[in-house]
């Protein structure tokens, strides 16, 4: 049976009086619960005691170190030890004793450090809680004391992934941080360093685990990126590129814009390819709202950083997206797109360099279709405010040149540091762009345009396979002028626009010119030796004597048309004399000398025969042209007698006609002699004399007397030319109602010399023999190419003249059912009444 002690009353009253300087002692039941310290779990009283009376004495070091043995000895307790340091910490931080806070806030950090067991992940759990009630304070100094831990806890690396831990709150807090626009500059500083800090630490603890990609979420991109780009725009240096720099711990912990470039850089060499897309959009949407792409300066150097922080292999992904914004924002200002267009640039150079990936026609026919609308808005001012010539009207003309440029100058960059397999099928897909007059073939629809906006095109796209062209070293001379290359790059050369033609040259210089020599023959003169030029060539190769037999008379005739031109100036004879001068280096024999001579004769006989009417200019600048040609193929061949005849031509020319010279003829102000029948033959090259010369050194020179005539092919019908037989033969013979007094009278005088002249038949006999004597001998020596090449003309000639009668005369009889147009690409049918139709008169009763 139990027996119980009376206490005394005095010592009830002390039964609660507790001594925390005495070890507890074993309470005896009396049958009531004591709630004392000495009943408290151990954990808890490790956790109170490192507590000091006075927060300014800060961690009670031995303290502390009982509790981490406790924590490493029991580590199931540490959930529990994690719980009851967050309540203290809440309760310090409510009742502001920031004190305490920091010393909880130590204590959890030295927590931590020590214990890497699976009962961590709860302790985890109490630990983040505690962060986030940190970084929820108004107090700065808490909040960088929260961001100092959650950056030491995102350097541990722990044994397994938690999967379920989401970082959304900190994700937020961290992006707000970085916008602190606190009133105080050092403050503001301080909560930016921290935010970008703990940006970092996020993205350093769940980019490293593939399973664990909720970072990489369009949500949680869309506030990590501009918080970044935000604190990098205050940067200083805004054109650092390349690899990121190894600055000092203090400048990296001090200046924002440095330390938001770091984490931006590894945050991009983290991405992957499912996940480069959601990082690199978010900086398209921040540049857009803040309007930085005029000036595009920080917007270059973003995509700089970019560029050369992701992996090579993902390179295309960021040219297309950049294509693709462009697309979005075409209907922008013009530089607006030009600011994007130049940042496409930059990008492309660095890309360009590694792998490019399947974008490269891609990129081509992107930018190739916003020239097209640059021009289309450029003409579409125009036209509006036709009659008004404002200011603004006239700077948004410049503006879309600008764009223009800028998209010429990113193909040619693109093209120029491409291999040369995929440079050559750059080529091809710019040339099958080139709209051309006259087909309906071509890929770029321009037919909206206009002629003016035709030609703008043309133009741009010349230039822009100027810059392709630029620095191509082909092999052969075939690998760089194919057939389905070579006939679409010469017709516009055959068009009445001296830009495109001058564009036309320069591009054939870059693509024959395989030894850098153009530049030595820049500008048409005298050159008095040679030699002094020190020109690089090598031995023709049989690919390119083949292709001159192929394709040289397609080149004598695009040279020889284009000095007939009215509209040359001094450029044009410039760029005609370095293409004869660049084909006799890389693409002249024997045979090839004697077919150039023939040429140059034959344009001598345009400026002394005059039969296109041309200025005196031209005949003078083509006279010019043939002697400074000569003197250089004389000198180039080394036949002294050739160099003779040549040296005296050009001398008796300074001497007595020095406007035959380009020295003269092409400076400001000179001279022009009224007509050219009265010159002596001494001024002139003759084909006697050269035969002469040329055959006493082995040279086959019976071609040299059988007259060059150029091939006519079907690029005339596209070149928009109109010889005198189709105007006469459209407007004479097949159209009937043209005005009387409009004609011309062209009927010759009857005299009674003229019937004496008709009656006298020896004369025509003569004629007629010394037609065939030439026929004869041109049958016999001119080669098969040419005879072959004059044959089919003939034939093409009068198939176009019976196809053009045919289409005038015959035409179909109306019917009621209707025709059929096509107007724009669509077609129309529009009906005829039956009694509006003409019956023939056998038809009617």
């Amino acid at each position: 049976m139990r027996q119980y002690v009376q206490v005394p009353t005095v010592e009830q009253e002390k039964a609660y009086d507790y001594n925390s300087a005495f070890e507890p002692r074993p309470c005896m039941c009396l049958g009531v619960c004591c709630c004392c310290a000495a009943l408290r779990p151990r954990y808890k009283r490790l956790v109170d005691n490192i507590f000091p009376e006075d927060p300014k004495d800060g961690l009670v070091k031995a303290d502390m170190e009982k509790l981490t043995f406790y924590a490493v000895s029991a580590p199931e307790k540490l959930d529990r030890i994690g719980a009851y340091l967050a309540e203290r910490l809440s309760r310090d931080v409510v009742r502001h004793r920031y004190g305490y806070v920091l010393i909880a806030m130590e204590a959890l950090d030295q927590l931590l450090m020590a214990c890497h067991s699976q009962s961590i992940k709860p302790f985890v759990e109490s630990f983040l809680h505690m962060v986030a009630k940190l970084l929820e304070s108004g107090e700065p100094k808490l909040q960088v004391l929260g961001t100092n831990s959650f950056v030491k806890f995102a350097n541990i690396e722990e044994d397994t992934p938690s999967y379920h831990r989401r970082y959304d709150f900190f994700v937020s807090r961290f992006s707000a941080m970085c916008h602190s626009c606190d009133h105080d500059p050092e403050i503001q500083t301080e909560i930016r360093i921290a935010g970008i800090r703990g940006i970092q630490g996020v993205v350093r603890k769940t980019v490293n685990d593939e399973l664990r990609a909720t970072i990489w979420e369009p949500q949680h991109m869309d506030k990590i990126v501009p918080s970044l780009l935000f604190n990098m725009q205050k940067i200083e240096d805004i054109d650092r590129i390349g690899p990121p720099s190894s600055p000092t711990g203090g400048e990296k912990e001090e200046n924002p814009a440095l330390l938001a470039e770091n984490c931006f850089r590894e945050l991009l060499g983290r991405a992957t390819y499912g996940n480069m897309n959601n990082a690199v959009r978010p900086v398209f949407a921040h540049l857009d709202h803040h309007r930085l792409w005029d000036p595009n300066e920080f917007a270059v150097s973003c995509f700089k950083i970019i560029m050369y922080s992701i992996q090579a292999q993902y390179s295309h992904h960021v040219i297309q997206e950049i294509l693709g914004h462009l697309d979005v924002r075409k209907r922008d200002s013009p530089r607006v797109r030009a600011g994007i267009i130049q940042v496409l640039l930059e990008a492309v150079a660095i890309a360009a360099k590694g792998s490019v990936g399947p974008t490269v026609l891609e990129v081509f026919n992107t930018l190739l279709k916003h020239l097209r609308i640059s021009v289309d808005f450029e003409l579409g001012d125009r036209r509006s405010s036709a009659g008004s010539a404002t200011f603004s009207t006239s700077s948004k003309e410049s503006d879309e040149r600008i764009v223009q440029n800028a998209i010429i100058q990113t193909i040619g960059f693109f093209g120029s540091n491409l291999p040369d397999y995929q440079r050559s099928e750059i080529m091809m897909f710019i040339m099958g762009k080139v709209p051309v007059l006259g087909t309906t073939s071509q890929s770029l629809d321009t037919s909206h345009l206009g002629d003016l906006g035709t030609r703008r095109i043309q133009i741009m796209l010349l230039r822009s396979l100027l810059m392709v062209t630029s620095g191509y070293k082909a092999t052969t001379i075939t690998n760089a002028l194919p057939p389905p290359f070579l006939d679409p790059l010469l017709s516009p050369s055959l068009m009445e626009d001296s830009e495109l033609r001058q564009l036309v040259l320069e591009v054939l210089h870059n693509l024959i010119d395989r030894h850098d020599n153009r530049a030595k023959l820049r500008g048409i003169r005298i050159i008095p030796d040679v030699s002094d030029l020190k020109i690089k060539r090598d031995k023709i190769s049989r690919q390119d004597v083949s292709f001159m037999k192929k394709h040289g008379q397609q080149l004598y005739r695009h040279i020889y048309l284009g000095c007939k031109e009215e509209d040359n100036v001094q450029k044009n004879f410039e760029l005609l004399f370095t293409s004869l001068a660049l084909t006799t280096i890389e693409l002249a024999n024997e045979e090839v000398v004697i077919d150039l001579i023939r040429l140059a004769i034959a344009l001598q006989d345009i400026a002394i025969i005059n039969e296109d009417n041309l200025p005196m200019f031209n005949r003078c600048g083509i006279m010019a042209l043939v002697a400074a040609y000569l003197n250089f193929l004389s000198q180039m061949i080394a036949v002294p007698a050739f160099c003779q005849h040549v040296s005296k031509v050009i001398e008796t020319r300074s001497l007595e006609a020095s406007y035959f010279l380009p020295e003269t003829i092409f400076k400001d102000k000179c001279n022009l002699p009224k007509s050219l029948e009265k010159h002596e033959k001494d001024l002139f090259f003759l084909t006697n004399k050269i035969a002469e010369s040329l055959g006493g050194s082995g040279y086959s020179v019976e071609r040299l007397s059988v007259p060059y005539v150029p091939q006519v092919t079907d690029e005339d019908r596209l070149s928009r030319r109109k010889s005198i037989v189709d105007t006469v033969s459209i407007q004479v013979d097949i159209l009937p109602g043209n005005n009387t007094d409009d004609k011309v009278d062209n009927t010759e005088e009857i005299t009674f010399e003229a019937l004496k002249k008709a009656i006298d038949n020896n004369g025509l006999e003569e004629q007629e023999k010394e037609k065939r004597r030439l026929v004869i001998e041109k049958f016999q020596k001119a080669p098969f190419e040419e005879i072959a090449a004059q044959c089919e003309t003939k034939a093409n000639l009068l198939h176009d003249r019976l196809a053009q009668i045919l289409e005038l005369t015959i035409r179909p009889p109306p019917s009621p059912s209707g025709t059929m147009t096509i107007t724009a690409g669509h077609a129309h049918y529009q009906s005829v009444p039956v009694y509006e139709m003409k019956f023939p008169d056998l038809c009617v009763y």
